[in-house]
């Protein structure tokens, strides 16, 4: 080996070592890349709560909660099953002489617990379109397998299990609560997820789940104060929680009037309103805050109308969505698009969904709001957090007024 082989190795050596030397930087590099990645990706905002608020009917008499399953509509045989049963629970529920609220509630239950299918399995026992179970006194495995005793035994009960008409104020409380009440399911608040396409269902079956009833069953007029009052959109019976959008206290309602009117005026600077609230806007805008924050329940979850409605001491809005309360107050009152309001307004915003939202306006930039922070609470936040977290549009404002309240 010469003098020109020993360099020329030494040469090759050190190319190796640079190119190793490279792949390690390389290696290294690539690492703290990566690393660096998954730190924007959590450090980027997201947004925590979609603009679903409010999205839920109060009185059960329109479209409203989003569909929570991700999946898509049925189609072909099984979509022809659920027509099939839906108009089965709809029958039955017109046997009974009980109003479209009834059947609502049970096919939001039978497509939740069987996607709207005669399932003969189940867990445990469980089999038919409300998951029934023999062991469990709701009759034989072949009666509970047909869709009409199973309807039957939803609405009624059967043996020792309670039925839809058994559970006091079924016909204002929230619709998946009420499922709840009947079903005893380990996940309670997978019902309520089922209502816009239970909706859609209905109307292609051609059922009329507006349809009222001459029946007046005894549950109704039972006194529940402990349970949260219907409404996503505002009607709540006096005596149910006053914070019903945020601790688990029952509220007394000695803080709800009925009616009355020591409401007040109300101006924007140039027009003047008479208002006709039970509390005025003083008293109404204490209430809100007395009720937000450390102090509210966790009751309020998508009822922003029932919470304006009840800070200014109504029972019930008379509306069932947030945004439509806005075409249902005078035209004359409306301020599109002004972020000037004075302190007591009903402010909106468009959410993207069918309901859309209401908050009160207390001043200094601040609003008292449903799940806006807290899914299920009230608290007081600034004007603008609705833009911010849920993208939601802003509408405008009007004066306290509800026309249809009660």
């Amino acid at each position: 080996m010469n003098e020109r082989d020993v360099t020329q190795i030494a040469l090759q050596a050190a190319g190796v070592a640079r190119k190793g030397l490279a792949l390690k930087y390389g290696i290294v590099l690539g690492v703290f890349f990566l690393i660096g990645l998954l730190l924007l990706g959590a450090l980027s905002p997201t947004q925590s709560a979609n603009a679903s608020s409010c999205e839920d009917t109060g009185p059960g008499t329109d479209s409203a909660a989003p569909d929570t399953s991700g999946s898509p509509p049925a189609s072909g045989t099984v979509r022809k099953q659920q027509l099939a049963n839906a108009k089965t629970i709809d029958r039955v529920a017109r046997k009974l002489d009980l109003p479209g609220r009834a059947t609502l509630i049970a096919l939001m239950t039978a497509m939740q617990e069987s996607t709207l299918q005669n399932l003969d399995h189940g867990h445990l026992d469980s089999i038919g379109l409300f998951q029934q179970r023999p062991s469990q006194d709701w009759g034989s495995r072949k009666q509970i397998m047909n869709p009409e005793y199973a309807s039957e035994s939803f609405f009624k009960g059967r043996g020792t299990n309670k039925g839809l008409v058994d559970i006091a104020n079924w016909k204002t409380r929230p619709l998946g609560e009420v499922a709840q009440a009947v079903q005893g399911s380990a996940y309670p608040h997978l019902y309520a997820g089922h209502e816009t396409a239970v909706r859609k269902l209905a109307k292609e079956a051609s059922l009329d789940l507006t349809r009222s009833s001459s029946a007046t069953n005894p549950a109704d007029n039972n006194e529940d104060p402990a349970s949260p009052a219907d409404d996503n959109e505002g009607d709540a019976p006096a005596g149910t929680p006053a914070s019903r959008c945020g601790s688990s206290e029952p509220d007394s309602g000695k803080d709800t009037p009925s009616s009355g009117g020591k409401g007040g005026t109300f101006t924007d600077g140039e027009a003047t309103w008479q208002l006709r609230n039970p509390r005025s806007v003083k008293e109404a805008i204490a209430w809100a805050q007395e009720h937000s924050g450390i102090h509210s329940t966790n009751d309020w979850y998508q009822r922003c109308l029932a919470f304006v409605a009840i800070v200014y001491g109504w029972n019930f809005s008379g509306v069932n969505y947030a945004i439509d309360h806005y075409k249902v107050v005078p035209a004359d009152m409306r301020h599109d698009g002004d972020r000037h309001p004075p302190p007591g307004a009903l402010m909106y915003w468009d959410t993207g969904h069918r309901a859309g939202h209401i908050a009160v306006y207390l001043g200094d930039g601040l609003v008292a709001s449903n799940d806006i922070s807290r899914p299920g609470y009230v608290d007081i936040v600034k004007a603008d957090a609705f833009e911010h977290k849920w993208r939601a549009k802003y509408v405008g404002w009007t004066p306290p007024v509800f026309p249809r309240a009660g």
